[in-house]
């Protein structure tokens, strides 16, 4: 157990084996002071190796109900530092994470994220990691991670647990609307795998006609059910 941790870093995990354990490894090399970090694995329920792979890590796994909403505020309510630091098992922050943080912390910012880049060549996809540099709420989302002090975070109430898809989103538009947002020009690097999987004009388009329904007022049950439909399966 770390003892006065400066970073809380939470990762929600359902079926995560072929990550887990490379991440923790990756936030123990890329940290400027891993010592000071507390690795949260938030386990929705794994029926692979997830949560066996991630205690040979030494960190510390949690069981929680299903649902990354459910799953980060349940993170968020155990841990131990000041600034919560909310990462998808698949994403890769860069060198130093930790200290590019506690900086911005520092210098008044309450929350922020790193600009993203996917692990592929592919020129659209590339394009749209592009626009995570501009700071604004329609280039935000939930694979740049996200960072909020721990106070904040209470504020706000945390994540709608009513949202079982888009709840980063629906999450960092309270958060622009209260606090100093900053962005980091560094990059996280996360992965294409859905895209791979689905394919990326395919997934891209239903991406695009999500934030359209949140943007016409369908709330998180019909945006479920729409993802459910075109990408879940």
């Amino acid at each position: 157990m770390k003892v006065n941790p400066d970073l809380t870093i939470i990762i929600p995990t359902l079926n995560e084996e072929r990550f887990i354990e490379s991440l923790i490894d990756h936030l123990n090399k890329q940290a400027k002071n891993p010592s000071k970090l507390e690795v949260l694995v938030v386990d929705g329920g794994s029926k692979d190796a997830t949560q066996t792979i991630a205690n040979k890590t030494r960190v510390k796994v949690l069981k929680s109900a299903k649902g990354r909403a459910k799953q980060q505020n349940f993170g968020a309510k155990l841990a131990m530092a000041p600034i919560l630091y909310f990462l998808h098992a698949d994403t890769l922050p860069p060198k130093n994470f930790d200290a590019h943080i506690l900086k911005a912390i520092e210098y008044g910012f309450e929350s922020g994220c790193f600009r993203m880049k996917f692990d592929t060549k592919n020129i659209v996809l590339r394009f749209f990691a592009w626009l995570t540099r501009f700071n604004h709420i329609l280039c935000r989302g939930g694979d740049q991670s996200l960072y909020i002090t721990k106070e904040k975070f209470n504020q706000l109430g945390g994540f709608d647990e009513s949202y079982f898809i888009y709840e980063d989103s629906e999450f960092i538009r309270r958060i622009y609307a209260e606090t100093q947002f900053k962005i980091h020009k560094e990059p996280v690097v996360t992965s294409t795998r859905k895209y791979r999987e689905k394919g990326w004009l395919k997934v891209q388009y239903h991406f695009a006609m999500i934030h359209l329904k949140n943007y016409l007022g369908q709330g998180p049950e019909d945006l479920y059910l729409y993802y459910k439909k075109y990408l879940l399966n």
